[in-house]
């Protein structure tokens, strides 16, 4: 079975991380969306937020799970028998970080990385912006799923 993982904090998922998703399930038989459990870095949702809120957006996909993982992901690959690594490139800025991550994952583990290339619609799209342009009141319809949407609002009107 070809399988695949899809990492990332996802804090939160937006339509750009949806789309790679969807692009990878379509050619693995199983992909996994692991959250990274970062806990030097402030989050806005906790793991098992963002946890949730992947599962409810990848319900449409049956063969397509959800987990975290913490420490190296060449261990995590190793462990739940993965054998490739999906990355979604918005930039060449991103492919320059990418393509060492990836040559440093091989040479750890001997797994492989895909690079998925960003939908255009997406390609300045990363969970940082959308948080800023929430925060000062933006509208971010059309770049999150509606329920992320809804749980960025109530959270950021907490503060």
């Amino acid at each position: 079975m070809a399988t695949a993982v899809c990492p990332g904090s996802f804090d939160p998922v937006t339509n750009g991380h949806l789309d790679v998703f969807e692009r990878a399930a379509s050619l693995f038989d199983h992909v996994t969306v692991a959250v990274l459990i970062n806990k030097t870095k402030a989050s806005l949702f906790t793991v098992e937020e963002r946890m949730d809120m992947l599962s409810q957006c990848l319900a449409p996909f049956p063969n397509v799970s959800v987990d975290a993982f913490h420490g190296l992901l060449v261990d995590y690959c190793r462990d739940k028998e993965i054998k490739a690594i999906v990355k979604g490139l918005r930039a060449v800025s991103d492919f320059d970080y990418e393509l060492q991550m990836a040559q440093m994952n091989h040479r750890l583990s001997g797994v492989e990385t895909l690079f998925v290339s960003t939908n255009p619609l997406y390609g300045y799209l990363s969970s940082s912006l959308v948080k800023e342009v929430a925060t000062y009141g933006g509208d971010i319809a059309g770049l999150v799923p509606d329920l992320v949407r809804e749980r960025l609002d109530a959270r950021l009107a907490e503060r």
